[in-house]
This record gives structure tokens, sequence and C-alpha cells, in this order.
């Protein structure tokens, strides 16, 4: 008779081995009584119970007794429970087919659940949210500070959320000339004297070292970049002397477009990271309420909205990249514009270029940025002009106007009104020495560019546009779906036209390029034409028979 063939290999070993391993346990559980025995870690005691001496011990002896009883019954319940749940599962796996007299009810929870589901609100806009903080912050401060690039100090001021604080009541605004280490020391001059006839003007500068709970903490490198914070003696002052001839606490709202270093400033105050800060634009998205001592108190704000209505270079710098979808190379392509050709040529080391397409190509191999096949990452290299533009490491430059002019939504008696509290000649001297102490670039190596003025913003919420649903309700009724089918495939080919126009070059662009690059270029698509035929030739084709 043929032996059965085992299901599990044998356990059987020679003595010799079995003895090893018996000897290897027990050096194991010697040298772990001995490591226990160093750590000083004893055994637990064993429960003696309630000594005899104790009063009413009896009775403690039988509630301790019931306790257990009910824990008992309360296990065995929720055993017989889980048995219950198991049994109906098996039930529900072996007759799926859902009975006639219980349609109804199911069709009725259906119901309320898609009901319910209507009657949930959506996700609300988060401009229109930023819409909300941002008039908040506004209504609790006693004195707004708007915090503006001294890169581009013109196309940081917002008229309409200016006009809103000057129409909210007896509030002062002061101007904050943040990053002022990334122009030259006689343009940030400059932009100070035509600033501060309008407004009470500080000169500051963001510390980059940071505490967070005795940790230091260093931000990303930039160029001139220096870890101690300027202009914060200046402003503390500035802000104190208000204090004292307001005769109470006051509030401070720190308000800016995005990336201008709004949370910085706090930060820079406080000596402490209290605020989130980063390279990425729009990550204060709510506000912020931090105490500077017992009679200042400092409310960080969301960015302001820009208006959709602003030239394609506000909107390309001014737009945080989490809030709207920026196209890169658009984007890059309109800033590139409004610099100084010599100057960017000299300060990427590329050679120069006849239009925004040859620089990014030239950038791209600079920096050696590829896509596959060797060829170099436009959107890549657009993506990292766009980001160091609006980061806080390339230093470029506005001159201001030539010839001065109050703001439209301001007269006389405002600006007056604005500079009374303030200690204005202590101000400028703060100023003097803030600007000495700074490590400016020089000129030659900063890149001229030219500003677009006055930047617009959206402060009402009702002026911010409604997006349109993602997903739309079909009604099949008579010629309904034909309609939404239509609907749908316009909107289709709509898409699929700009897709198009985004990947293939403008035509000026290609007639600009050289022949030479025209040339690279038109083998790049016969390679491609070549090869989608060998790609389809690979694919089964399901529609006909094989023999």
């Amino acid at each position: 008779m043929k032996r059965p063939k085992l299901k599990k290999a044998s356990k059987r070993m020679t003595c010799h081995k079995r003895y090893k391993i018996q000897k290897k346990v027990r050096e194991h559980h010697r040298k772990l009584r001995k490591e226990a025995k160093k750590r000083g870690h004893k055994k637990r005691r064993k429960d003696l119970g309630v000594p005899n001496s104790a009063p009413f011990k009896e009775a403690l002896l039988r509630e301790a007794e019931l306790r257990k009883q009910r824990l008992e019954e309360l296990k065995l319940q929720q055993k017989l429970d889980r048995h219950k749940e198991q049994e109906k599962k098996r039930k529900l796996k072996t007759n799926p087919v859902v009975e006639p007299s219980n349609v109804e009810p199911v069709k009725e929870e259906f119901e309320q659940c898609k009901a319910k589901n209507k009657a949930k609100p959506g996700k609300q806009n988060p401009k229109k949210l930023y819409c909300q903080e941002l008039k908040k912050v506004i209504e609790a401060s006693d004195v707004v500070l708007e915090v503006l690039d001294a890169r581009d100090p013109l196309g940081c001021r917002c008229p309409q959320v200016e006009e809103a604080i000057v129409l909210s009541g007896q509030k002062k605004l002061v101007l904050v000339l943040n990053k002022s280490d990334l122009v030259p020391k006689e343009n940030l001059e400059n932009w100070l004297n035509y600033l501060k006839r309008e407004l009470p003007t500080v000169v500051f500068r963001a510390s980059t070292s940071l505490r967070n709970k005795g940790k230091t903490i260093k931000m990303r490198k930039a160029p001139f970049k220096s870890e101690v914070c300027i202009g914060k003696d200046g402003l503390r002052k500035l802000l104190g002397g208000f204090q004292e001839t307001y005769g109470k606490t006051i509030h401070v709202g720190v308000i800016g477009f995005p990336n201008v270093g709004k949370s910085s400033i706090i930060n820079s105050l406080k000596q402490e990271r209290i605020c989130n800060v980063g390279v990425s634009m729009g990550l204060t998205r709510n506000m912020q309420v931090v105490s500077l001592d017992k009679q200042i108190t400092i409310i960080d704000s969301p960015s302001f909205i820009v208006s959709p209505f602003n030239s394609p270079t506000t909107l390309a710098l001014r737009s945080p990249a989490s809030i709207e979808v920026l196209k890169p190379v658009e984007a890059a392509s309109a800033i590139l514009s409004q610099a100084d050709t010599r100057q960017v040529v000299l300060k990427f080391t590329v050679p120069d270029f006849k239009n925004s397409l040859e620089f990014f190509t030239s950038l791209a191999q600079r920096r050696g940025l590829h896509q596959k096949g060797g060829t170099p990452n436009v959107e890549g290299a657009a993506k990292l002009l766009w980001s160091e533009w609006t980061g806080g490491s390339l230093g470029y430059y506005c001159h201001p106007p030539t010839s001065w002019t109050l703001s439209p939504h301001f007269n006389e008696n405002i600006v007056t009104d604005m500079k009374w509290g303030f200690n204005l000649e202590e101000l400028e001297k703060n100023n003097a020495r803030s600007i000495q102490a700074i490590r400016s670039p020089r000129l030659a190596s900063s890149i001229l560019f030219q500003s677009s003025g006055l930047t617009n913003g959206i402060i009402e919420e009702k002026d911010i546009p409604e997006e349109l649903p993602k997903q739309r309700e079909r009604k099949w009724q008579d010629g309904g779906d034909y309609e939404i089918i239509n609907n749908e495939q316009e909107s289709v080919d709509e898409e699929a036209d700009e897709e198009s126009s985004d990947t293939s070059p403008p035509k000026e662009a290609w007639e600009a390029l050289p022949e030479e690059a025209q040339a690279d270029e038109q083998s790049e698509q016969s390679h491609i034409l070549d090869r989608v035929p060998e790609e389809e030739d690979d694919a089964y084709n399901f529609s006909t028979d094989y023999v």
C-alpha cells in the first residue's frame, strides 16, 4: 500500500540540535533577567486582598463579586450579539436576492439619503472666506499695517482695501516696506521719500532665523541674507508712541497681497515662530491673534484677492498658486515682458534671446531641466522663473513715478488724520538707521522692472465670480439628454482647442526661432509621427478573428 503524502514537514530533529536550542533559550532568559535586575525592574506584587482587620470586609467582598458577575454577563452578551451579526451576514451571502416586500423600504431610505445630500450646502468658495476674514481684521484693528514688497511697492497697494479702511472710521494706516534688502539703497530711499508724503512708512527687513520652542529654525537661504531683523525697533516705537497717545490697548492688523511677508513681520516682532511661513503663496487662511505685549495685540490676516481684470503681469505676481491655477509659460512670459532684457541675460547667464520661448529653452539647458528624449523642459524653466520672481531670493527694483500725485481715495484731511498720533521725526531717524544697516545689492547687479501700478483687489463677496459646478444633473426627458450631450461636447471641444493652443508654440515665436531650432523641432515631430504606427501595430484588434 502506498504511503499517503504528508501535509506538513516533520518536526523531528537530532538530540544534539534540540539540546543546543534549549541551552540558547536558557542563556537568553538569563540575560534578560540580568538586564532587568540592573534596571531595577521589580516583579508585580500579588494582590493580598482585603485584610481581616478591615471594617465591612464581607460587604466589600460581596460588591467585588457582584462586579465580577456583571462583567462576565456583559462579555457573554457581547459575544452573543457578535454571533447574531455573523449569522445575519452569512444569510445575506447565501440569499443575495432581496424579497419584493423589502424593496420599498430600501427605496425610501435611498430617497431620504438623496434629500439629505441635496440639503447639505457645498463647500464655500475659499476666496469668499478670505474676504470675510479680511473684513474681520479691518473691523477689529485700530492701526492697520499694509505690507509692501520693496521691489514693487506701488504694485502691492490695493486702492479698494485702503478705501475700506478710510470708510470704516478712525483707523490708522501705516505702510511697511518689507524685503528692503533686495533693492539698491538709492532706489529704497527714493521710494521712502515718495510714500511718506502720503502715509507713515517704515523700512523693514524680516528675520530669517526664528526660534520655535527652544530650537532655532533657519529659513531658506537667499542672497544678501541677514539673520538680524532690521526696522523692528522703529516699528515697535512707532506703535508704542501711538498707544500712549491713544490711551488704551490697541489692536494692529497686518494686511497685504500674498508673499509680501505679513507673517514673517509678526514672527520678527515677537522673535519667535508663531505664524506659519513658507515659500508658497497663501499659507495664512484665517485671522490669528498674537499678543506683542500687554498694550499691543497683532492680528495676522489672509492675503487680498486679486481682481481678474488686472494685467497678466499683475495676476502672475500677486495670485497665489493654491487659489488661482496659472499657466506657467504665460505667467512667466508676462513677467519677462516687463523686465530689462540685458540685465535678465546677465543675471541668468543665458545667451541673448528674441522672445520668451527662446529664453525658457536656454534657461532649461543652462539649469539642466530636460524631458524624456533630452528635449529642454520649457514649462519647468517657466515655473522656475516665476517661483524666483515671486519668492524672496531674486533682487529686482522699480522706479517710483516722476511726479507725485495724491491717490484718488485720499484727500488732504485724510492724510493729516492718518499721520496724527505718530512721532514722524523719530520714525525718520529710525528709517535712516535701518537703511544704513541693510546690506543691499548694487544697482548694476539688480534687474530693472516696469511696475504695472496699483493692483485692484476684491473685498466684497458678491464681486467674486461664482465657479461652475463640476457635475451637472441630467434630465432624462424629451430632448433633454440630447441638449446636455451637445453642451458637454462643445465644452470638451473648447478644452481641446485650449490645450492644443497651450502645447503648440505661437506662430510669431516659431517664426522668431532660428532655422536650426526649427529644423530640430520638425525632426522631433517627424520622429514622433514615425513612432505612432509602431505603437498602433502592437495593439490587438478584437474586431477581427485570427485563425
